[in-house]
């Protein structure tokens, strides 16, 4: 059974209800065409199909485990590190209470996770330590992923640029007086 006319008639019913409805909205005259055509949805279209934009969401997840890879690093093999480097500190210890400890609260006056979940003001010196030294691991390893990209593009337009250069001056030269010579 052949579908081609009954999807053609849906598309145009479907494209002329999406015209109306947005030239009710005040902005059909910027979307739709004279005929109703829905070309800047087409042109959506080949954006996505492109893959820029599926380069970009693969992009956004490996940044996302990159982002946990870094914080297991920090958190667990470079604060411990250099807290026995500087005699036993514990970083997540270090920050300022601001307001009083709740009434009902039975923990430990220096768990400052334990503090912050009851709502206790606090200012988390530590922790953003902890986060800063995240921010220059991931900064710095960008850096070092960008700087190697811009090598490989700077080699690759050099290679282009050898290639559609042409012959040299000698070269031409040399051929007009191999072509004097001949005459």
């Amino acid at each position: 059974m052949d579908f081609g006319l009954p999807i053609a008639c849906f598309t145009i019913v479907r494209n002329r209800l999406l015209g109306a409805w947005l030239g009710l909205c005040h902005i059909g005259g910027h979307i739709f065409g004279e005929r109703g055509d829905a070309f800047m949805f087409g042109e959506f279209r080949d954006f996505i199909a492109r893959g820029n934009v599926i380069d970009l969401a693969v992009a956004v997840i490996i940044g996302g485990a990159f982002a946990t890879i870094t914080t297991s690093l920090t958190e667990d093999i470079i604060m411990p590190i250099v807290g026995w480097i500087f005699g036993g500190a514990d970083f997540s210890t270090w920050f300022i209470r601001l307001g009083e400890i709740p009434a009902g609260y039975a923990g430990s006056p220096d768990d400052y996770v334990a503090l912050k979940e009851a709502g206790v003001a606090m200012i988390g010196l530590g922790q953003f330590i902890t986060v800063l030294i995240n921010f220059v691991i991931l900064a710095f390893v960008i850096f070092l992923m960008v700087r190697q990209a811009n090598k490989m593009m700077a080699k690759k337009e050099a290679e282009e640029e050898a290639e559609d250069s042409g012959p040299s001056e000698i070269d031409l030269l040399t051929e007009i007086r191999d072509a004097l010579k001949r005459d």
